[in-house]
């Protein structure tokens, strides 16, 4: 009696069957390709009062990077705006976090996106007893998004000056994700119908003092090291000397420029901003930071890169995502044969399995197999638990991943893992899989040919 294990063809991932799209979009690594993400009709504004901020659905209008293949999408984003200050006096100056709770975006592909990787920044519309746009950024820090799934919520800051008495309002306005995964990329995303619905309302008092109505704004909310933002300001002293410099947190970098204001004290300048610790803009008069005599900070990130020197040229490359996929060395295993009426062991070695895993992403791998029964002639069958392995896994040098073989035991009907890699910050590589293999045969089996067919499948 000569048992045969029959492999059928493998069946793969679903990297093996992405499109065209799919994969353009998967070496874009951490674009903001977009997908509507669900329905419901829009907010209408919020009531003329004072209130407790509540979040807003509106519409928005979001342009994906051209990598991704996608055309611009239409579909609501729903977001809140919170004050640190709900009461406060002229000349304060208030806080304002811009969060946008659900996206008008998702993940259109199975490519997992790693932690990281994505910085939003976005403005603020202020109305009321005073109109102003407020410049707002955020931290890059998000959370992995597996494949098809959802974008996640991200919050943005930046502050104002209260310049009128009165109630004033804050509507959320047009935000841009910016991802820094191998290529930099953003998508911006603006409002269809400005300005959205008001989520926040506050009432201000007058203090009774001077009030500083100096304002500022940036022509970008972020840029890459060595970048220059433009910087417009108003309601300075005309004719004065104005100081635009770089914050960081409290502190102010070597980042500086100087304009003047002209007659009615506005100015408009550049400031080349170099110092990645950078988190706002502010303009000034006199020799150094004096709020009374200044404005801002406005938000500002610095997402990376830098500045090229004068006859240099920078090169641009970029590593392109892959796909997980497998192949076997044969389809059939030719296993020993077994006397009847002793039974016993019918063994043989499975087929060398080779998994590549080019996706260079966070997520590992699995390969696990299940077997039918092993039919013989005349109806005779041996069960699918009759059939156990050994598994045996080698990874190759220099790949990220380290290859762990499944436990020694029956296949069965049910499956059982051959091999895997584990989840990490950057996983990947090249591996072979084998395996031996047992068939327990009973005594007294009928005599004859026996086959069963093992199928692997690799996710």
């Amino acid at each position: 009696m000569r048992p045969t294990v029959r492999s059928s063809s493998m069946r793969r991932s679903g990297a093996r069957r992405r499109s065209g799209r799919g994969r353009r979009w998967g070496a874009a690594l951490g674009v903001g390709a977009l997908v509507v993400a669900g329905g419901g009709g829009l907010a209408g504004p919020a009531q003329a009062m004072v209130t407790a901020s509540v979040p807003v659905d509106f519409p928005t209008h979001c342009i994906p990077p051209a990598i991704a293949g996608i055309p611009p999408i239409d579909g609501p984003t729903k977001a809140e705006i919170t004050v640190d200050n709900a009461a406060p006096t002229v000349g304060d100056t208030v806080t304002v976090t811009y969060t946008v709770v659900k996206p008008a975006a998702g993940n259109p592909v199975d490519l997992a996106l790693p932690a990281d990787i994505m910085t939003p920044t976005g403005k603020v519309t202020v109305g009321g007893a005073q109109s102003a746009s407020i410049t707002v950024a955020g931290p890059k820090k998000n959370a992995p998004v597996p494949g098809k799934g959802d974008f996640p919520s991200f919050s943005m800051t930046g502050t104002f000056t209260v310049t009128a008495p009165g109630r004033i309002t804050l509507s959320p306005g047009d935000y841009n994700i910016h991802t820094s995964y191998i290529m930099e990329l953003d998508t911006p995303c603006t409002v269809t119908d400005p300005p959205a619905p008001v989520s926040e309302t506050i009432l201000a008092t007058d203090g009774g003092g001077q009030v500083n109505e100096r304002a500022i704004q940036l022509g970008a909310a972020s840029g890459k090291a060595g970048d220059a933002v433009t910087v417009t300001g108003s309601k300075f002293t005309a004719g004065a000397d104005i100081t635009l410099a770089g914050r960081a947190g409290d502190k102010q970098t070597a980042d500086t420029a100087t304009v003047k204001a002209d007659g009615s004290g506005g100015f408009s300048g550049r400031l080349t901003v170099d110092d990645p610790a950078t988190t706002g803009i502010v303009a000034y008069e006199g020799g150094a930071w004096d709020a009374a005599k200044g404005a801002g900070p406005q938000a500002y990130t610095v997402t990376g890169g830098g500045g090229i020197p004068d006859g240099s040229q920078r090169l641009d490359s970029s590593v392109k995502a892959g796909t997980l996929s497998m192949v076997q060395a044969g389809d059939t295993v030719e296993m020993s044969a077994v006397d009847f009426g002793r039974g016993g062991a019918s063994r043989g070695s499975l087929q060398t399995v080779t998994v590549e895993d080019y996706r260079g992403g966070p997520a590992g791998w699995s390969l696990t197999g299940k077997v039918t029964d092993f039919k013989g002639p005349g109806g005779a069958t041996i069960g699918a638990s009759a059939l156990g392995w050994t598994p045996v896994c080698a990874t190759r040098a220099g790949s990220p991943s380290i290859c762990a073989a499944g436990s020694q035991g029956p296949v069965g009907s049910a499956g059982a893992t051959l091999a895997s890699t584990p989840n990490g910050t950057l996983t990947g590589g090249e591996f072979t899989v084998d395996a031996r293999l047992a068939l327990n045969v009973p005594a007294y089996t009928a005599p004859g040919a026996y086959s069963g067919v093992l199928t692997l499948t690799l996710t």
